[in-house]
């Protein structure tokens, strides 16, 4: 199995940025999807967005606009990069990575959005 890593959460202030990436601990190692998903206090792991080797995206509706996602290297790195957040945001985000062998998922980072 392959594990990823979070790095880059925080604190910021309402209408700041953020930005996180997510490395495989193989650099050999090529996902076919990497995403990102969220968890926020009280409720349920949420898809946030994801990106396949083809280069296509996808985003949830709520951050749409204002987060992009990016693989900085083929197949085991991808960024997320956060503008103009606001308190909502504030959850754990989580890196996973999808490969015919099934998917894996970093410990998480977190990121605290204050008003």
């Amino acid at each position: 199995q392959v594990n990823l890593v979070e790095s880059g959460g925080g604190l910021v202030q309402a209408g700041g940025s953020l930005r996180l990436s997510c490395a495989a601990s193989d650099s050999t190692f090529n996902f076919v999807a990497m995403a990102w998903y969220r968890q926020r206090p009280g409720t349920q792991r949420e898809f946030v967005a994801s990106i396949r080797v083809n280069g296509l995206t996808d985003y949830a509706d709520s951050v749409k606009g204002r987060f992009t996602i990016s693989r900085a290297r083929a197949g085991n790195r991808v960024n997320l990069q956060m503008n103009d957040l606001n308190p909502e945001d504030t959850a754990v985000y989580y890196c996973s990575g999808t490969s015919p062998w099934g998917t894996s998922w970093g410990q998480g980072a977190q990121v605290t959005v204050s008003s």
